[in-house]
């Protein structure tokens, strides 16, 4: 029986660009390039794509529910125009005091998101910053870094360890994948 393969991303610097004063507005919310294609290719070629993403503008009053959820339909219908599905995604609009279990660098969404899915799947986490990675570990997942957002700052910092793949971005990483 063949496992189930699962990809799991970070949102903000890996799928769309990232901003120090938060996404705010669905025409803020714009893709990296080659982040969408990667999602449809991924998707196509037999992977569950999940989102797992630290939301805490909500919490801040910076943005509404609402808004993440037409930025969230906004990406959903780029993926699905290139013939790709993104299976699942899970937030934490929790700020960094609220003792919450989700907010990474815990492992909380990235759990909620393997409930969904068989046993075991073969999965990966990939994020921009030592928290993606951090959360990932925390469950024994293995992690990727990219490039883009934070992942070259995080580099720069010398914060990620030796033994963590970098790519320069989504679409590196999903050819790189896919060529195996």
């Amino acid at each position: 029986m063949t496992k189930m393969k699962l990809i799991i991303l970070d949102r903000d610097g890996v799928i769309n660009v990232d901003s120090d004063n938060y996404i705010r507005t669905v025409d803020e919310w714009i893709a990296l390039p080659g982040s969408i294609e990667a999602i449809a290719d991924l998707s196509k070629a037999g992977y569950s794509i999940a989102i797992a993403t630290n939301q805490s503008g909500i919490g801040r009053g910076y943005y509404s529910l609402e808004t993440l959820a037409a930025m969230h339909q906004k990406m959903l219908e780029l993926v699905k125009a290139l013939g790709g599905d993104i299976a699942h995604i899970v937030y934490c609009p929790h700020l960094p005091d609220d003792q919450c279990t989700c907010r990474k660098p815990l492992p909380g969404m990235l759990q909620k998101i393997l409930q969904h899915y068989p046993r075991d799947p073969d999965a990966y986490f990939i994020g921009d910053s030592l928290r993606d990675i951090e959360a990932a570990q925390a469950i024994n997942m293995p992690a990727v870094l990219v490039k883009t957002g934070k992942g070259q700052r995080s580099l720069d910092k010398g914060v990620i360890g030796a033994d963590i793949p970098v790519y320069d971005d989504l679409l590196h990483f999903s050819q790189q994948l896919l060529k195996r």
